[in-house]
């Protein structure tokens, strides 16, 4: 038995897998690690490097970025190492939805950018790279981290498509869905022009 075309037994051994890989809280484990208290009440809340760089603490946000783009990567790599191209499709899926909504955190994870982008980095390095320079161009004119991950996450599919990975859109379409579910209230601060610039302290 298939759901869309991904058989059950590929869809359970790495939905367990990517999710589990992924609901490892990095941000919040380093930022305990290095002293800088429970993220999850500093500054916005959140668990991602964003956050951890308003502690002022360079490195610790570096490692973040660095370990939630790793989880991404693995969990694709793995999964077309050991199971082929749907499996890593599977993987993908799952390491983000691990990220963004962690068991060990209540469900309560992060918005899941980096992750993303380990995952295009782990499937093909050169779509990594477009989706890098395309949210690098965004940041530094907005000065919007997450104006530059809701661009990037809009604009990547389009661009899998041109360069001839459709049949990966389906990957593409969901976690570009999923970083715009987690940036609702971004959207909605955005809109507002209440929304924190990269580097902005911002009160607990």
């Amino acid at each position: 038995m298939t759901i869309f075309g991904f058989g059950l037994d590929i869809i359970a051994i790495w939905g367990a897998i990517g999710y589990l890989l992924g609901s490892i809280p990095s941000g919040v484990i380093l930022a305990r690690l290095m002293n800088l208290g429970d993220l999850r009440q500093i500054g916005s809340g959140n668990i991602g490097a964003t956050n951890v760089l308003r502690t002022g603490n360079k490195t610790a946000a570096a490692l973040t970025l660095i370990a939630d783009a790793a989880k991404g990567a693995a969990a694709v790599l793995l999964a077309r190492h050991f199971s082929g191209e749907s499996a890593l499709q599977i993987a993908g899926i799952a390491v983000l939805l691990g990220h963004c909504y962690p068991v060990w955190l209540r469900f309560k994870g992060g918005k899941g950018v980096a992750t993303y982008f380990g995952v295009f980095f782990g499937f093909a390095w050169p779509l990594g790279i477009v989706a890098s320079v395309i949210w690098l161009t965004t940041a530094a004119i907005s000065r919007y981290s997450s104006a530059a991950a809701l661009i990037t996450a809009g604009w990547l599919p389009v661009v899998m498509f041109f360069l001839g990975f459709r049949g990966y859109f389906f990957l593409a379409v969901v976690l570009g869905v999923l970083i715009y579910v987690r940036h609702l209230g971004n959207i909605e601060r955005l809109k507002a022009g209440t929304e924190t610039k990269i580097g902005e302290k911002v009160s607990s």
